[in-house]
Formats: C-alpha cells, structure tokens, sequence
C-alpha cells in the first residue's frame, strides 16, 4: 500500500507541475497573442493614414502642377502640333479602299476634300 501512495504522490506532483508549466505557457501565449492584435491595429490605423496620403498626393491638379515644374511638361497647343499625314500602304487593293467615305469607324467630316484629307491627318504633340 505504500508503493501505491507513492507511485500516486508523484503522479500527483507530476500532474501539478505539468498544470503550472501549462498555465505559465497558456499566459505567455495571450500576452503575446494580446501584442500582436495591438501591432496589428497599429499598422491599419498607419495603413489608413498612408492611403489618406496616397489619395491627397495624387490630385489632378497636383499631378499637373508637378508635371509642369519637374518634367517640364506643357498642354498640347495648335502651335507646338505636328501634322503627320497617313499614306495608304502600296498593297491594298484599288477596289478595297474608297476616297469618297472615311475609313470604317471614322466619323465623316463636315465639308470637301479639305476636310477629308484632315480626316486622314493624325495629330502628334512634342
């Protein structure tokens, strides 16, 4: 009967040390879990803030005005456009193509041969 009380004494002590050990580990695990939901809370609310900044930063009118200051960017004006005229490549066909109509999907000018040889006219800007 001794043997039996000690063999149940340690199994005892065992099972408290092992129940301490696992409390202490349970409480470390929160802490931890507890810091990291924290950092994770600060790093939406800085997230926030970044995008907040992203957006103000982005404004068109920002944007032109850098584009004007740093790249020396200027709007497109009649004055600084070169015409270049479109030439029909050497193998279309004769019937394939007419003068008389733009090309499909172009709108129709307004006008004479003035205004549909400007239909065949790209723009390019410096």
């Amino acid at each position: 009967m001794t043997r039996l009380n000690l063999v149940l004494l340690l199994a005892v002590l065992a099972s408290a040390l092992y129940l301490v050990r696992t409390q202490y580990e349970s409480r470390r695990l929160f802490v931890e879990y507890e810091r990291a939901k924290a950092e994770a809370h600060r790093l939406d609310v800085e997230h926030d803030g970044l995008q907040i900044q992203q957006r103000a930063q982005a404004t068109p009118l920002r944007v032109e005005k850098l584009a004007k200051e740093k790249l020396q960017m200027r709007t497109a004006t009649p004055a600084i456009t070169q015409y270049v005229t479109y030439s029909e490549p050497a193998t279309a066909s004769v019937g394939a193509l007419s003068t008389d109509r733009p090309p499909v999907g172009a709108k129709a000018p307004p006008g004479g041969s003035a205004a549909r040889e400007a239909a065949n006219v790209g723009a390019i800007s410096r």
